[in-house]
């Protein structure tokens, strides 16, 4: 497994022990997480290639639904007249 991967794996074990913490810390990580994952993201797809990238996307999607979530109601906001 190469480096990308793992700390791609250590990446979604943070984010499990962040989850596992008082609601009040959940946003801040959650800034702290997408800070980190989108180079991640772009590091794995240069080793790995774009189906462990866009797998990788995809679980860190999942872990962090509620800024994708807000992101998408917030652009959809904007496009909207």
């Amino acid at each position: 497994m190469t480096l990308s991967l793992t700390l791609a794996c250590l990446w979604f074990v943070l984010a499990a022990i962040i989850a596992a913490l008082p609601n009040r810390i959940h946003w801040p990580a959650a800034y702290a997480l997408i800070a980190l994952g989108i180079p991640l993201v772009g590091w794995v797809t240069l080793q790995n290639g774009p189906v462990f990238g866009l797998a990788i996307l995809a679980g860190g999607t999942s872990v962090l639904r509620w800024p994708v979530i807000f992101a998408f109601r917030w652009l959809k906001r904007i496009a909207t007249p």
